[in-house]
Formats: C-alpha cells, sequence, structure tokens
C-alpha cells in the first residue's frame, strides 16, 4: 500500500492511536485500568464523552478546548499527542519499508506515552519500560530488517544485547552518579523545630512548616537521611528506622519524637531507575548502537534544554527535569540519522 491514500490512512491510524495514547498518559500513572472505564471520559469532571466529543483533534478544537459538561479546559496535551504521534507515523511509513515501519511505530507508541507520562509525573512504569523491552525481542525476532542478522536467532541475540548494554550502561552512570551528588546538605538558618509522625501511609518528618513524606525519600535501602540538631546530636533516619545515639527504633516507636535542626543531609539520585530500565525497551528494539547513540544524543539534547532552562530562569522553577524525554528524543534521532552517523564516523 503506496500513494497518498495510504499516507492519508497512516496519518488517521496515528491520531487515533495517539487518541489512545492519551488514555494511556492520563490512566496509567493514576492506577486507572485502561478498560475500567471503556468509555473516555473528561479528566476533570469525570463526565463519559460521547463519540462526537472524542474525535482526535477535531473535538478538542469544535469545544473550544473545554469540556462541554463542566467548561473547565482540556489541556492542549490532547490533541498535541494526536498529531505528535500522526506526524511519527507519517515519517516512519514513508521512510521505512511496511514491517520495520510498523515495529518503529510500536516504538514511537511507547516514546510519546513514556515522555508525557515521565513530563507530568516524573516516572516510567513498568508496564511501558519492561513491556516494551518484551515486546522489542518479540519483534526482533519476527521483523527482518530491524536488527542486523537475516535470521530470528540473529535478531534475537542483537536485541538482547542492546537490552544488555543499554541497561548495563546508564546503571553505570546512576551508580557513579550517586556516589559523586548522592547527598545533598540542606542548612536551616534559623533552625528549625521537627517532629517524627507514624501517619498509616508511611512516616512522615515534619521540619518547620512542610510535610516531607520519607517514602518519597528513600529510594535504596542503604539511604539515609541525617538531622543535625541544634545540641549537636544526629538522628539517622532510614528506611525502616530512627538510629539516635546509641538506640535505634521504628517510625511506630518514634512517633511524636521531636527537637530542633540545624542542618539537613538528604539522599538523592542522579537519575530516577525507570530510565535505566527504560533503555531496555530503547537497546531491545535498537540493538546496541542505537542504544549508546541514544543516551549520548539525549544526554546533548538534555544538556541543551537545562542551558535554555538556565538562561531564562526557568530551571529552579522547573525543580527536577526528568531524563526520560531526552532519551526518547536521543532513540527517534537514532531512528532518523543514527546509523548513517555511525558509519560517516567509522569511516573516519
Amino acid at each position: 500500500m503506496s500513494g497518498p491514500w495510504a499516507s492519508a490512512a497512516v496519518f488517521v491510524f496515528g491520531l487515533i492511536c495517539g487518541s489512545f495514547l492519551n488514555a494511556v498518559v492520563h490512566r496509567l500513572p493514576r492506577g486507572i485500568g485502561l478498560g475500567h472505564p471503556k468509555r473516555s471520559f473528561c479528566p476533570q469532571c469525570g463526565r463519559s464523552l460521547p463519540w462526537y466529543e472524542n474525535i482526535p483533534v477535531a473535538s478538542w478544537l469544535w469545544l473550544r478546548g473545554r469540556c462541554a459538561g463542566c467548561g473547565r479546559c482540556i489541556p492542549a496535551r490532547y490533541p498535541l499527542v494526536e498529531l505528535l504521534t500522526a506526524g511519527l507515523f507519517l515519517w516512519l511509513w514513508s521512510s521505512f519499508p511496511p514491517p520495520v515501519a510498523v515495529a518503529y511505530m510500536i516504538l514511537a507508541g511507547i516514546l510519546v506515552a513514556g515522555t508525557f507520562i515521565d513530563l507530568e509525573h516524573m516516572i516510567l512504569p513498568d508496564s511501558l519500560t519492561l513491556g516494551g523491552a518484551a515486546a522489542g525481542v518479540v519483534l526482533s525476532m519476527l521483523v527482518t530488517g530491524l536488527q542486523p542478522g537475516g535470521d530470528w536467532e540473529a535478531g534475537l541475540r542483537s536485541s538482547l544485547f542492546g537490552a544488555g548494554v543499554g541497561f548495563a550502561v546508564l546503571f553505570a552512570v546512576v551508580e557513579l552518579g550517586k556516589l559523586a551528588f548522592g547527598r545533598k546538605r540542606l542548612e536551616l538558618q534559623p533552625a528549625e523545630a521537627f517532629v517524627l509522625q507514624a501517619r498509616e501511609k508511611g512516616p512522615c518528618l515534619r521540619l518547620g512548616e512542610d510535610d516531607w513524606d520519607l517514602a518519597e525519600i528513600f529510594y535504596r535501602p542503604t539511604d539515609v537521611l541525617e538531622l543535625h540538631t541544634d545540641r549537636g546530636e544526629v538522628w539517622f533516619l532510614g528506611p525502616d528506622g530512627v538510629r539516635r545515639g546509641g538506640a535505634a527504633c521504628d517510625y511506630a516507636a518514634a512517633d511524636g519524637w521531636s527537637g530542633v535542626a540545624s542542618a539537613v543531609v538528604v539522599p538523592r539520585e542522579a537519575m530516577g531507575f525507570g530510565d535505566v530500565k527504560f533503555m531496555l525497551t530503547l537497546g531491545a528494539f535498537l540493538g546496541w548502537p542505537g542504544a549508546l547513540f541514544s543516551i549520548a544524543a539525549g544526554s546533548v539534547v538534555g544538556a541543551v534544554a537545562g542551558v535554555v532552562l538556565l538562561a531564562t530562569g526557568r530551571l529552579e522553577a522547573a525543580g527536577r527535569i526528568p531524563f526520560g524525554p531526552y532519551l526518547a528524543a536521543g532513540a527517534l534521532l537514532w531512528i532518523a540519522v543514527g546509523p548513517a552517523v555511525a558509519g560517516w564516523l567509522w569511516l573516519r
């Protein structure tokens, strides 16, 4: 199938897939099943949408970006995801043989969903990263041309090796980053009162007027938060409990313990482990050269974005910057120009 009618069909198919990806982006990080409820609904009021309010792009324009029920704004992210997905599908269809193009469309859908989830929630769900890796391995065996080699065994080896290389390289970066930047000291001037609270949803440190959910701070079993008190004492808060002087106890026993902190040392990560698992997907689809290229190109794109945010004064407002979208950009750059660039560098 080729020609303008085929391109139009692929573009419309991409819009429909983009509409589905919007449901993935909204529901997956919130724990809402894709089949329950089956009907699309307004993200603001929860009203089920009739079919004519769920036409990709057109319905959003017709409703002027507002829900017909509650009148509140529907984010521009919805038509953006639909148009982006349709554009990527059309580009891939026009650039690769149909089987390879379809495989790359599946990867593009994973990249789009992962990018917008990471931008909004700073997470990359396992169903995308691990599920995407499984899809990459299967497609590498079934689709000739997706990986080097002419049979399914070569495709399987290349896919598994690429996933392993991508995972190992970014895992090493995370571990080195933890060694170099794994602790941040906050001096409190003036000193602030604190109290430990054992809540049902997990232990909490109330420091001044702020509540710190300790479950969100402890990323690893070995992570420790240090409270330096105004009396020269150091309290060590870990995932399992509190050490104070020579005594140690769990958070239930430490409920209500209080003091005045002059400094806090907080554990932190160079990047989330979801990014590391995301490399399983990229390596499984793109092989080890594509995995390494995605990391390098994503780092460059991320550095440029950081400079722009710094120059415009938006870096502090942005807070933590997710790396997943930049890895996705690196993967798309590999698909577009990566093999040609790698070949040119090799010949030089």
